[in-house]
């Protein structure tokens, strides 16, 4: 697969993954919501988490293109600023968490060298840093009044959205072949693995240069 190809489908699936996510929070969890857009679960941030781990600007990309849709479409239609904010802040802080493993852990697409102990440190790290960027805005502009309890329940959301992601899918990828082997289904998980690696040494090489 090629370099291009990889950052398209990265990019893309960072999205879709978003919006399933968000589908799937507002069909299940719409009762934990404590104003619109904070809900006390909200899995999309462990797709936020996640994507930037694995694709590391592709998946920043991909959130923010995810992020304005879902800004200007359902949550804040006839709000652009906030919307371009909200979509915007929303991709900084999971960037910003990877360029921190990348930096401290030697961070590998596979997660393999992710620790249960690490995925902690980097879903705290990214339910502080999120609810801590959204409130700066919020207290610029003046439009959250509850600033403790909002951030309190933003905090508690994206934690226990990235913590529920990234055990889940740190489980499925510890199962994937070491090699290859005869049987279609490992090939493709195989595959997949590999794809993933290429996307993140990439990513990895255009920030060394």
């Amino acid at each position: 697969m090629s370099s291009l190809r990889l950052h398209f489908w990265s990019i893309t699936g960072t999205l879709i993954a978003f919006l399933v996510s968000l589908w799937i929070n507002q069909e299940v969890f719409t009762h934990t919501s404590f104003v619109r857009g904070i809900n006390w679960i909200f899995l999309p941030s462990g797709v936020r988490l996640l994507s930037t781990l694995l694709v590391g600007f592709d998946g920043a990309i991909g959130l923010l293109l995810a992020g304005l849709i879902t800004d200007f479409l359902y949550w804040f239609p006839h709000d652009p600023v906030r919307a371009i904010a909200g979509a915007f802040l929303g991709s900084l802080a999971p960037y910003l968490v990877y360029r921190f493993a990348l930096e401290y852990y030697d961070l590998r697409a596979s997660l393999t060298n992710l620790t249960p102990k690490r995925l902690l440190v980097l879903a705290v790290a990214y339910s502080i840093a999120n609810p801590l960027f959204h409130h700066l805005w919020f207290a610029l502009t003046g439009t959250t009044k509850d600033w403790f309890e909002s951030f309190f329940s933003m905090f508690v959301g994206d934690l226990t959205g990235a913590l529920i992601m990234l055990y889940t899918i740190k489980g499925i990828l510890a199962l994937l072949p070491k090699q290859r082997s005869s049987s279609r289904m490992s090939n493709g998980m195989f595959n997949i693995q590999l794809a993933l690696n290429r996307a993140y040494n990439n990513q990895s090489a255009r920030h060394i240069i």
